[in-house]
């Protein structure tokens, strides 16, 4: 009897962390592919959800588009509980932006939009402290893995210029941000662009463009 009550002993789980389903829980940082480009996160919509912006631009000068788009982000799981606990972004966060259209008139909808089933494009943002710069941005068509952009390319100044956390768009996380203020991971220097911006006057302008 006492040979199948170690056989059961040595059998059984050690704990939860060595189990599999743990282990997977905590694999979801980015991969690559053998020439460096990302491998594309295909389940990052079971992932944590940040926000949606409608038409966002960062430029005073831009036009309005043609055809109004949402930007939905999410973040890896144990990037967002190392958040929680922080204030600030670990080694190995994913951010992806996702751009989906905006449907008008549909079903019972007769006003305001909803997002196209179709995807229009990822963007990735990924902090890997083995690579130049630690975070990288990348690009993903329909298909296939993600090429990083480029060091020259505008959105690594402007989120150096204007991420309040760890260079990320962290004031356009409504969650994230008063937990950002009481951990104090905001940047100083930036605690004024989360002041609100007036509206413009009356007949100004930019009142009637």
């Amino acid at each position: 009897m006492l040979p199948f009550l170690l056989l059961l002993l040595f059998a059984a789980p050690q704990g939860a962390g060595n189990s599999p389903a743990k282990a997977a829980a905590v694999d979801d940082g980015p991969s690559y592919t053998a020439s460096g480009e990302m491998v594309r996160p295909e389940n990052y919509r079971e992932w944590v959800f940040l926000t949606s912006g409608v038409d966002m631009s960062y430029s005073d000068s831009a036009a309005a588009p043609a055809r109004s788009v949402f930007d939905n982000v999410f973040v890896n799981p144990s990037a967002y509980r190392a958040f929680l606990k922080s204030g600030t972004w670990p080694d190995k966060t994913v951010l992806v932006l996702e751009v989906r259209g905006a449907e008008g008139a549909a079903s019972i909808n007769k006003r305001g939009h909803t997002q196209s089933p179709e995807v229009r494009g990822i963007e990735v943002h990924v902090k890997d402290s083995s690579k130049e710069g630690v975070w990288t941005f990348y690009g993903f068509g329909s298909t296939g893995a993600g090429k990083p952009f480029p060091r020259t390319a505008s959105c690594y100044t402007c989120h150096q210029e204007h991420g309040i956390v760890d260079t990320t768009f962290v004031q356009f996380y409504p969650t994230l941000l008063p937990l950002a203020k009481d951990r104090g991971t905001i940047r100083p220097d930036l605690l004024k662009e989360l002041e609100p911006v007036a509206a413009p006057a009356a007949g100004s302008p930019a009142s009637s463009k």
